[in-house]
């Protein structure tokens, strides 16, 4: 038992030795826009493309954000309403009433939803489709969803990064609501768990094979998106922004970073708003693989709950050499997630609890599947997707 211990230390070790100095720089949370932003005689006309279903909550908040843009260029927005009962249409359009003189915005009554597509690929669609005959000269869509608030400069910082450097795609993670001690406890890792999924400097490396975007605001080029199939080439994607990302990339430029003021108002209530925000897409993004589950699940109690494990173990047993490398092991996973905690407003501590915090989003990817299995998988607002061929 002692070598097997000792084994599975070093192993743990070994990962953590990986994460950190070879992995992307994932855990440095750097990748930013400029704040200072240059002269332009000209900025391209943009179209933001929203698509919404049941957001009478936050929905206004979305609409003046992006109304209230401090962007010199022609700016119009779509909002598809998607079969909402709540009354999400009336309400933006009241929102946007007052802004841009009042014909800025267009409401477009979403269609049924069509065989093969997700609900959200279904409205991007018909967003596109609207915009196109809005303003057929528009260079960049901008996809966002119906919860975010947008700091007033956003829109130019995103334009002229994608205009300096040539992007196709530029993609905030935009800050998630975390305020209350669930979301402090839970909401961080999840931020963290995706860079280290897809770490941004090599998804904004040319001739990487990693690709991400973050749904919640994405910045597209028109002939890009063209170039890619349109949204019509993701339309049975449940993890639409990642696959987006690397129709994109094949042919053109990327780039994803972090915004400490671009946020979502939607708060989490409770522990079950983010399971099933995790739930939804975890065994999609294994690729519906019982093989890959396994190896997942594996691959997270030797990486996060190790190293805790074997530091009581090694004291409790007097092995001291295990608990040493445990302890490394857990200080570098530590020291690798405190640049997200800041980002959050919290304490480096609070990354001793990743460990428990690990196992907690282990229990949702399994659940995920097992959702997979009852047939309830990638259920999203009022729908389900199992049947799709999401990866």
């Amino acid at each position: 038992m002692p070598s097997v211990l000792l084994a599975v230390a070093a192993l743990s070790l070994l990962i953590w030795l990986y994460l950190a100095i070879f992995h992307g720089r994932f855990w440095r949370a750097d990748q930013r826009l400029k704040a200072d932003l240059p002269d332009r005689q000209s900025w391209p006309a943009v179209v933001a493309v929203i698509p919404a279903r049941n957001e009478a909550a936050v929905v206004g908040i979305a609409i003046r954000s992006l109304l209230g843009q401090d962007y010199p260029g022609p700016l119009h927005l779509v909002l598809v309403d998607d079969r909402s009962s709540d009354g999400t249409g009336r309400l933006a359009r009241e929102a946007g009433a007052r802004l841009r003189g009042g014909k800025a915005l267009t409401i477009v009554t979403g269609e049924r939803l069509a065989e093969g597509w997700s609900g959200k690929t279904w409205a991007l669609h018909q967003g596109v489709r609207a915009a196109k005959q809005i303003n057929p000269n528009a260079e960049y869509f901008l996809l966002v969803d119906a919860d975010i608030e947008h700091e007033p400069r956003a829109l130019r910082q995103l334009v002229a990064k994608a205009e300096d450097e040539r992007c196709d795609l530029v993609s905030l993670m935009v800050m998630l609501h975390c305020e209350d001690l669930i979301e402090r406890f839970l909401i961080p890792a999840f931020v963290y768990f995706f860079q280290q999924l897809y770490p941004f400097p090599e998804s904004n490396k040319h001739g990487s094979d990693v690709a991400a975007a973050a749904g919640g605001c994405m910045l597209v080029r028109r002939t890009a998106l063209d170039r890619a199939g349109g949204i019509e080439g993701i339309r049975g994607e449940l993890i639409d922004d990642c696959a987006l990302a690397r129709r994109i990339k094949a042919t053109g430029s990327i780039w994803i970073g972090l915004t400490e003021k671009t946020r979502s108002v939607r708060p989490y209530n409770g522990v079950g708003d983010v399971w099933d925000m995790v739930a939804r897409t975890a065994y999609t993004q294994l690729g519906q693989s019982l093989s890959r589950l396994v190896g997942a699940v594996i691959g997270m109690a030797l990486t996060y709950l190790a190293p805790p494990v074997l530091v009581v173990v090694g004291l409790v047993t007097g092995a001291g050499q295990i608990a040493a490398m445990g302890a490394l092991a857990w200080i570098i996973m530590v020291v690798t997630y405190a640049p997200t905690l800041r980002l959050y407003g919290q304490p480096a501590v609070a990354g001793f609890a990743l460990p428990a915090v690990a196992v907690l989003y282990t229990l949702m990817t399994i659940d995920s599947a097992k959702q997979h299995w009852q047939g309830r998988g990638g259920a999203w607002k009022g729908r389900t997707y199992s049947g799709l061929e999401g990866r």
